[in-house]
């Protein structure tokens, strides 16, 4: 089968999202599998297939490198959505949080709600984000503190390798796709540009943060951690997670990280929605204005950079960065390009997997 072949079989650009509504019991998209090739259902008598349970795995490791993805600046969990082929169902799933399921509920239909919703799908893949989003989150920090120019040596491979990826999700270019791209880029160039923000971290600011940024988690463009990064907040919600994750919490972390995900949920329930329509209607250009984002921003994770002599001393959210010519960097070159294109390598790879379960 070919490449377009199969992505037409199974996610956004060929799958019009208007067929969510033929559905099957499993919550998936018309066409669409639960990613191990098993429908999801349960047989009598209450015993989980072997497949399910195997297909539970898969959506929580999913869900693993969305969460790993969304820790770091730059690096869109919406991105790896798609390169690892659930980014449809991932979509629909969330824009079913609508009066038809509270209606459901409302008439004690348990079952048919959590299967309208993809209750099952959705749960491992949110164990999966949570668990990377708290196992690397110090991680992350540490090597962004230490190994700055190494680690976007990294997630600048990843990120030029995905944008070949999603390159493969608009059919034609037409000049108003053209114009698309070209927008995106322009506007994500203007917001790297801007300096760091010194968001601080009151409630009402902690909840719009969130709300603007957990739209980023099912865009494959900028990042969520990136938007957090430019609001000023990035690395007071990492290191509030880092604590809780140690057991160094107090009544006053909990509930800035409550609010804070309570923000996530209000922007996540209303951008799907918008999201969805644009996809259903103008998914083309959607999908070109998308990649010009991700262009865009890729020169927010060029390595060779470091901070400036007057705010070196300074913690790493508060540093400015400037960026530094190959001839007067004093590190080694070689593995900076050697990390690069093994990080581009690995996404290729994983998506030609992805791609090659979903074409059996």
């Amino acid at each position: 089968m070919e490449r377009s072949d199969v992505r037409k079989s199974t996610d956004v650009t060929d799958t019009p999202l208007a067929s969510v509504a033929t559905e099957g019991h499993d919550g998936l998209a018309a066409g669409e599998t639960s990613g191990d090739g098993s429908s999801g259902h349960v047989k009598a008598g209450g015993s989980v297939p072997a497949a399910t349970v195997r297909g539970d795995v898969i959506n929580v490791v999913r869900g693993f490198c969305m969460g790993a993805a969304d820790t770091v600046p730059g690096v869109s969990g919406g991105t790896v959505a798609l390169i690892l082929g659930h980014y449809t169902r991932l979509v629909t799933a969330i824009s079913h949080i609508d009066s038809q399921l509270f209606g459901l509920v409302r008439d004690k239909r348990f079952a048919d709600a959590a299967r309208h919703l993809d209750v099952r799908f959705l749960a491992a893949l949110g164990l999966g984000i949570a668990t990377g989003i708290v196992t690397l989150s110090g991680l992350m920090h540490w090597l962004l503190e230490f190994r700055m120019a190494e680690t976007l040596a990294v997630f600048l491979g990843l990120l030029v390798a995905s944008v070949w990826i999603v390159k493969g999700y608009v059919d034609r270019w037409t000049p108003s796709r053209i114009a698309a791209l070209v927008c995106g880029a322009a506007v994500a160039i203007a917001i790297t540009l801007l300096p760091m923000g010194t968001g601080n971290m009151s409630l009402p600011y902690l909840f719009f943060s969130a709300s603007i940024a957990i739209c980023a988690m099912i865009l494959p463009g900028i990042s969520g951690a990136f938007v957090l990064l430019l609001l000023g907040v990035y690395h007071s919600v990492t290191g509030l997670i880092k604590d809780a994750a140690k057991g160094n919490f107090s009544v006053e972390s909990l509930t800035q990280i409550a609010v804070f995900a309570s923000g996530c949920l209000i922007g996540l329930l209303a951008f799907s929605r918008v999201l969805r329509w644009l996809l259903e209607h103008h998914r083309g250009t959607t999908m070109a204005w998308l990649m010009g984002l991700m262009i865009g921003s890729a020169g927010k994770l060029w390595p060779l950079q470091r901070p400036t002599s007057e705010t070196a001393s300074e913690e790493l959210k508060f540093q400015v960065m400037e960026y530094v010519s190959p001839a007067n960097w004093d590190g080694s070159l070689i593995t900076l390009v050697t990390l690069a294109l093994g990080a581009a390598v690995v996404v290729i790879v994983v998506e030609r997997f992805a791609e090659g379960r979903q074409a059996t």
